[in-house]
């Protein structure tokens, strides 16, 4: 059970960043809400939403593969890019930066 540190950036506050340190396996949605970081997630974190979308800033090719399911609810996450995941299907298993998109328009913010 290594430590892994996770970097918060925050697109609508660009000059924050908060560094946490998380237990390997833990998910990205996991070291948010243990550090008191908003990130939504409207299903409860089974994979049926895309409120906890995130952009992977480093550290993608150590995350889980990402799955077909996954992908289909990105596809309907704000702004989806080339590095977007949702936090909670991210295990964590080294050191990552990661930034948590504008959130202010998904219901239930």
């Amino acid at each position: 059970m290594g430590n892994h540190k996770v970097l918060f950036r925050f697109e609508e506050q660009p000059e924050k960043e908060v560094i946490v340190t998380v237990d390997s396996g833990d998910t990205i949605l996991d070291a948010a809400l243990d550090n008191n970081l908003h990130l939504n997630h409207n299903c409860g974190a089974v994979c049926a939403c895309s409120t906890c979308h995130v952009y992977i800033d480093k550290g993608m090719n150590d995350l889980p593969e990402i799955s077909d399911k996954e992908e289909d609810f990105i596809d309907r996450a704000e702004n989806p890019k080339i590095n977007s995941r949702l936090g909670c299907q991210c295990i964590i298993n080294s050191d990552i930066e990661v930034t948590i998109p504008d959130q202010s328009s998904i219901i239930g913010h």
